[in-house]
Order: structure tokens, then sequence, then C-alpha cells
């Protein structure tokens, strides 16, 4: 529902004035139409836009019978006209809604017609449940007020935003398709109040590009909102750095350059993205980098930013990273800003003692039953302590790796020997030896454990034989072990563990981004479209994890495709029907959803449908 200002003249005086009208979109086909549903006269005391709003809001929220409130308060005018009119539609017959009382629809007001069920047909299915879980979500979040608000963006393009938002979590794609997915598939268009007319990708784009000019003022927003939503701290954040890789030369760009590609895209241009998330899944800050750049030099810069969007708790929090951000310059500048951390040590100690040789060494269990052996040790010359980490499956897996890279290097020494007896095949003494180096370069764990012995013929052209042998391999006794850095003082291992184990959380972040949300590969040809491209899907991550968040704590662990596979069986319906009196009635309603999609509901305390059901009939 909204409120449209109509504005008369009187013929007789010459003066204008303006009066309201509560008015409600309904789409036919591809156009959408407004239905006035009472004339509210001129509302004294209401003229912003807010308060219009505020007003339209209420009264459809009385309609539906909702017992909660809105996140902010209510002023007393309007909630005084809301109620009037609330009456009035609901004596006078105006709308086709039942009271709601705890999402269950009771006393339907009877409307009978006699009808052609031989005319019934559906004009419209659109996808709903995902769209209307994820539109919800940022009412939570208040992103739209923020967005109204602080960042100066009009109705119209606040709307726009939260569309392509919302878009993006439900259906990752390009801008043109997105537009199509939009105009053909789903109802997030009306949800959002955003005429079908209106999109199109250089819109998409548009808003994309706006919504990253306010990147700083949002993810303070984001970062802020969701600690007050779920009473979080950000003790413990967590910083990486990522990679995603480009389709196209990308000659042009500032920003795509060649460097080592997470995905093992040697070929293709990459862009790197650093990311700083709290132990629940947040993103708290992000950056955007050259690809070319390396893991380690990105901290410091972020650090400079980190205490702006984190909670403003007395005490700094501590900072878990992987082994490739921690280097001895990145280890000083953090004590020397009061910073603790824990990370994976770069290399394995040879030389340490134990912290408590009279003690035992602490037996753990992985979510697998797997057991690991943890015990604090000391770095001569170190004031760091360091988590000795012990793991048999690790071991295992150590050992079935290097047993693969020993079948592929032997495999690929008889094809160099198979190569000496087939016609055409390499036999020169020369390039023999160069393929047998590309081959050492290849595999160099398993390139030691091998002898290998090329045989010339007399003139020393050309190779006859080769042969080689494995040395016995002597098991390592270092297999399986890892060490864990940190200089938090008096901790237990379990403790330091727990801390360092919660690492997977931003695995887990990158999954969802890289994955399902499909922030690779990036296909944009201006820079200035990906950045764009690139925090629009870390905007769709925020919607995501705070639905995710909220599911586990309800025991709900669904990934993101599964949740978004459940409640696309929600649809929107518009059906159309001949009534006995030649009359057409237009009727849009939102399916039921099922058991599963209404788990997720009652889990996240989210309304079923957006509406109950909206009615127009046209005449003869």
């Amino acid at each position: 529902m909204f409120i449209k200002t109509i504005v008369k003249t009187d013929k007789k005086t010459g003066k204008r004035y303006e009066y309201y009208r509560l008015c409600e979109g309904y789409r036919i086909g591809n156009k959408v139409r407004h239905r006035s549903i009472l004339s509210l006269g001129r509302l004294s005391g209401i003229e912003s836009k807010e308060d219009k709003k505020m007003l339209a809001d209420r009264i459809e929220s009385l309609l539906r019978g909702d017992k909660e409130l809105f996140a902010y308060q209510i002023k007393p005018g309007i909630e005084k006209y809301a109620r009037g009119f609330a009456k009035r539609i609901i004596e006078e017959g105006l709308l086709d809604v039942g009271r709601v009382r705890g999402r269950v629809i009771e006393d339907m007001p009877k409307d009978y017609e006699t009808i052609d069920l031989n005319s019934v047909k559906h004009d419209e299915v659109r996808e709903l449940g995902s769209e209307w879980l994820c539109k919800q979500t940022l009412d939570k979040l208040g992103l739209w007020d923020f967005l109204t608000h602080k960042a100066g963006f009009s109705e119209s393009v606040a709307n726009m935003a939260l569309m392509h938002i919302i878009s993006r979590a439900v259906y990752p794609a390009s801008e043109h398709k997105t537009a199509q997915w939009i105009q053909d598939n789903s109802s997030v268009s009306s949800l959002c109040e955003v005429p079908l007319n209106k999109v199109n990708r250089f819109k998409l784009y548009d808003v994309s590009n706006s919504l990253y000019q306010y990147k700083e003022g949002i993810e303070k927003h984001l970062s802020t909102r969701t600690n007050e939503l779920f009473d979080l701290q950000d003790k413990i954040i967590f910083y990486d750095l990522t990679n995603t890789y480009f389709e196209g030369r990308k000659a042009g760009s500032k920003l795509a350059k060649f460097g080592k590609s997470k995905e093992k895209r040697s070929d293709a241009k990459i862009v790197a993205l650093a990311t700083v998330i709290n132990a629940e899944g947040f993103i708290k800050y992000s950056r955007i980098y050259q690809g070319n750049i390396s893991d380690s030099k990105t901290l410091e810069e972020t650090i400079n930013e980190l205490s702006s969007n984190t909670s403003t708790t007395g005490r700094k929090p501590v900072i878990v990273m992987d082994a490739g951000i921690i280097t001895e310059e990145n280890t000083i500048m953090l004590k020397a800003r009061g910073y603790e951390y824990i990370c994976v040590s770069r290399t394995k100690l040879k030389d340490y003692r134990e912290v408590k040789p009279e003690e035992e060494s602490i037996i753990i269990y992985d979510n697998r039953d797997n057991p690991m052996e943890l015990k604090l040790v000391e770095k001569p010359g170190c004031s760091d302590t360091y988590l000795y980490v012990h793991s048999q499956q690790k071991a295992v897996k150590e050992a079935s790796m290097n047993e693969h890279f020993s079948q592929r290097y032997e495999e690929a020494v008889e094809n160099i020997r198979g190569a000496l007896y087939k016609k055409g095949g390499t036999k020169k003494l020369e390039k023999v030896w160069e393929r047998i180096g590309r081959l050492k370069e290849r595999y160099p764990t398993a390139n030691k454990h091998y002898k290998i012995e090329v045989l010339p013929d007399q003139k020393q052209e050309k190779a006859i034989e080769i042969k080689w042998e494995k040395t016995p391999v002597k098991p390592k006794s270092g297999e399986g072990v890892y060490f864990i850095r940190t200089n938090i003082e008096q901790q237990k291992e379990t403790i330091l563990w727990a801390i360092y184990n919660t690492l997977t959380e931003i695995e887990a972040t990158f999954r969802v981004l890289k994955t399902d949300l499909l922030l690779r590969p990036v296909f944009h040809k201006k820079d200035e479209n990906v950045e764009s491209h690139l925090f629009l899907g870390l905007l769709a991550y925020q919607v995501v994890a705070t639905i995710r968040h909220q599911l586990k704590a309800e025991k709900i662990n669904h990934d993101w495709r599964n949740i978004v596979r459940i409640m696309n069986t929600q649809k929107e319906v518009v059906t159309s029907i001949k009534a006995k009196s030649e009359k057409t009635i237009h009727i849009k309603k939102c399916s039921v959803p099922n058991t599963s999609a209404k788990e997720i509901y009652d889990a996240l305390k989210l309304k079923y449908q957006p509406y109950f059901m909206k009615k127009s009939v046209v005449p003869e």
C-alpha cells in the first residue's frame, strides 16, 4: 500500500489544494496498475514522505492483524489516523483481506460469485518465497532507511537497490540475465515497489555503482546493525585475502593483474578481495586490491580501518589469520598496536621445548572422531607461544598425497622412456634431459626419492634407454604436525584450539561468496563495474549470513542453495475468472508455504506472506 497525492484546482477561485488517497498496486500481465482504496482527505499534520509511508505501513499492519509494532516508534497522530482508516476499510468491505492471527487467516468475509469454471486460467506464476525471505531480512537490517536518510537515495533508487541485492542473493547472474529474470520469473519488483518497465540492465548497473559510492557508510551501518540485532561484541575477527579471476584480456584495467590464483587459473588475470569477518560470519570491512598484491602486504592497511568497523568495547579483538598473512613484520606491527593474534606458523619448528614437560599432551577429537594431540611449546628467542598439533588423519592425508605424486612421477618417467621406442618420439639426448628437468620441477617432493639414469648411444646424440629406481622412503616423524602461533598469554591448549578452529567460518564465507553468489569469474570490462559487482556480492552475502545465523541458532543447518530451493516452492499466482455477470475477476494470491518453508519462516519469526489477496474486477 502507498499514499498518493492528488492535486485539485477549484474552478471558481483557481485555488490549488492537495488531498490524499490510499492506493495499492497490482499487475495485469507485464503492466502495473494502481487502484484507489480509500480517500484520506487533507491529512492535517502529515506532510513528509516518511510520515506518509509510516501511515500506509501502519494501516496495512492493522489490516493484517499484526501484534508487533514497527521497529521505530509510531507517532500518536499517525496511529490515530491509521486506526480510523483501517476500521473504515474493514467495516465498509473496501478490501478483500481477512484478519490475521499469528499468521493464520481467520474469519474471512464471504465473497460469492457465480463463475464459469472452464474460464479459470493462471495468467502469471512467479517465484516469491526466497525474495520475500530476503526482503524481510533487509527490513530487519534497516538498509532502506539508511539509503534514504543517510546516503541521500531517492525512494525509487533505494527500492531498486534492495531489488538488486535480493536478486543477487536469490539468482546470482549478470545484470542482463538478472533483468530478464526479474521481468519473467520473479515477484521481487512488486515486493520492492519497482515498476517492471523500469527494470533493465542499465538501471541495475547504475544502482550497483551508486551503492559502491557509499561502500564505507553501508559497511559501517551493517556492521553496527548486526551487532545490535544479535548482541555481538566482535571479540574474535578473521582476516583473509582471496581472489577471483577474469574472463577476457582486461588489457586496460588497473585492477586486473596476473598473480597467484586461488583457483589455479594462471592463464587469467585476477583481482584480490580482503575481508574482515567476525566469529559469527558477518563481514565487518572489505577492501579490493590489484590482483598481484601479496597476502601479507594488505594487513596493516586493513588494521587501520578495523577499529571503526567493529564494536566499541574497551578490548581489542583477537585477530585470526592463515599462514599466508603472518610475517615477522606483521607480528611486530600487531604487537605495537596492542592486538592479540593467532595463526598457523609459516614453518614447522625444529628446535622447541615443551612449556609444561611434566604434563601429558591433551587429546581431543574432531567432528569425525579423529584424535588430535595438543601441547604448548616454546621457540628459543621468540616471545610468542606455539601450539603443537599432531593430527593422525592429516598424516594419513599427507602420506596419501605423497603416494599420489610418486605415482604420477613414475607414470611421467615411463612416458618419456616409452617415447624412445616410438616413431616420432623424443630421442635426442638433450631433449630427453629437458623433459626430465621439467618433470623434476613439476614434482619436487617426489623427485627427491628417485634416481634417474639416461643411457646414450655411442655418438652421444640419442638416448637409447632410461633407468630409474626409487630410494627407500623413511616415515617422517613430522608428518601430520603443524604449529599454531599466538601472542595470547596464559591460555590453555583447548582454548587456543577452539579459537583457531573457528577459522572454518571464514572458509565457509568465501565458499558462499564464490560458489553460491557467483563472485567468480568476473566478466565486467570497466574497473568501476568490477568493484560494484564485488561489493554487491558482499551485500547479498550479509543478507545470507543474517538468515543462516538465525537458522543455526534454531538447529537448522541448511546451506544457502538448499534454503533457496525450499523457499522457491512458494509462488505468487495471478488468476483470471469469468463471472456469470460477464465480468472478469483478476485475483493475485500467494501460495501457502509448505512445511519446510514454514519451518524457516517460524525460526526467523517472519510473516508467511506479504499480503493475503488482491482482487480487481474488470467490467465486460
